[in-house]
């Protein structure tokens, strides 16, 4: 189960693909957007994210009640005015990603409506994530998945039924290639309800490629999430959380940025295979196990007791478990102290389980 996006193979036979999403942290200025996509790149990441809307294409201009954040990073925000902050002008599209294509980095975007699609097809994005709030809006899920384009789904918020939904939705319109990320929509998310093992369940109940879109503090649930089973890791990330953007608060900076490229990395190394099949750097050790020697000399024909044999290292001889089988047989030649026991020193034939 694994597909590609630029070439880059994602999948649980592959290292985690880690995706930085700038969001709102170019603060409105476009030179910011492009050092930031340079540095997630120098930092290590496979891919850089932007977010695709206008403030129109989100909500209204209104002032009514239903529409004012109350409580949160955004607290009193009106949500127009929230958008047009945070917003991704339509303008800087194609030189952001021609920025991208020069560096060498992967870059694609969360589209909001049918016509961040169009746009983003446009710029041959070579691929789409569907944010969590736009996860039941099945009609966007449909329009994109028409792209036949690796699509990316996050889930906060949503219902066992509503994930099923929004995968359904994509399959039928012919998406083929698709990654559900487990979400906490919470900004930052506490690291209580992090409620990672939903990631090893989203994986078995709907046989797609999982991930992480990580909104906790610092890196800790994005290494954990690859133990899981995790093969997208998606963070925040700004050049410095003292630029006071709307997400600065809950992005990770460079150097965490770097050591979460490394240690996801790291994490996806060590888990190796479901098998007891033991490991080739284990081999040489072997010998250092406990085996069965004599540890006094004794003549041919000698019946073997206790005082001749003791379960020591090195694990050169016989294993500890054959020690009370041996006690009672004969020795065929004469042994001297310190000869590891084996087969062809006993004879069975006098034992005393015969």
């Amino acid at each position: 189960m694994a597909f590609a996006i630029n070439g880059r193979k994602i999948g649980p036979e592959y290292p985690p693909y880690v995706i930085a999403e700038l969001s709102a942290n170019h603060n409105g200025d476009i030179e910011k957007a492009f050092k930031t996509i340079k540095t997630a790149q120098d930092c290590g990441a496979d891919a850089i994210k932007i977010q695709t809307y206008t403030a129109d294409t989100m909500t209204i201009d209104c002032d009514s009640e239903d529409f004012i954040i109350r409580g949160g990073p955004w607290d009193n925000y009106k949500l127009y005015d929230l958008y047009k902050e945070a917003e991704t002008p339509y303008e800087w599209h194609k030189a952001i990603f021609d920025y991208a294509a020069q560096i060498g980095i992967t870059l694609f975007s969360t589209p909001f409506d049918e016509s961040a699609v169009d746009l983003l097809e446009s710029l041959a994005t070579p691929a789409y994530k569907i944010a969590s709030f736009e996860a039941t809006d099945l009609p966007l899920i449909r329009y994109a998945a028409t792209k036949k384009k690796p699509l990316i789904i996050s889930t906060g918020i949503c219902s066992e039924q509503e994930i099923q939904e929004a995968i359904s939705s994509a399959r039928d319109a012919g998406c083929e290639d698709i990654a559900v990320l487990h979400c906490i929509s919470s900004y930052p998310a506490p690291m209580s309800q992090a409620n990672l093992l939903q990631i090893p369940l989203i994986r078995d109940r709907f046989q797609t490629i999982v991930g992480l879109s990580d909104h906790t503090l610092g890196t800790t649930a994005a290494v954990a999430a690859v133990a899981l089973g995790a093969s997208i890791i998606e963070k925040h990330f700004t050049l410095s959380r003292d630029d006071k953007g709307p997400d600065s608060g809950f992005s990770i900076e460079p150097n965490e940025l770097t050591s979460l490229c490394r240690d996801v990395q790291d994490a996806w190394l060590t888990l190796g295979g479901s098998t007891f099949e033991r490991q080739i750097v284990e081999q040489e050790n072997r010998k250092f196990r406990r085996s069965i020697y004599f540890v006094k000399d004794i003549k041919a024909g000698e019946t073997i007791t206790k005082e001749h044999v003791r379960r020591i290292r090195p694990g050169l001889g016989l294993a500890p478990k054959f020690f009370d089988e041996i006690i009672g047989c004969k020795v065929k030649k004469n042994i001297t102290r310190g000869t590891a026991a084996t087969w062809e020193l006993i004879d069975r034939t006098f034992s005393n389980r015969s």
